[in-house]
């Protein structure tokens, strides 16, 4: 048994559910963010982020307005569904 497979199992799980974060602000109902290819972060206005922000349960969403996640296109190649 390796040892490591918990904490390869954890930090799989942990990039899915960034990575779940994102696409839903990219792909979901609002359409107001947008992607920085060059940046590899969500960009919006303002008032889109507090707005979004206010309406998640989870405070965690806003984060994102400034981190970046270089591995969401490889990520969207395996979890998106066609």
């Amino acid at each position: 048994m390796l040892k490591a497979k918990p904490n390869l199992e954890s930090r799989i799980r942990t990039l899915k559910r960034v990575w779940l974060i994102i696409y839903d602000m990219l792909r979901g109902k609002n359409n107001d963010f947008g992607w920085d290819e060059h940046r590899q972060l969500v960009f919006a206005e303002d008032a889109v982020w507090n707005s979004y922000i206010n309406v998640r349960i989870i405070s965690k969403t806003g984060q994102f307005k400034h981190r970046s996640f270089p591995y969401y296109d490889q990520l969207t190649a395996i979890y998106a569904k066609d």
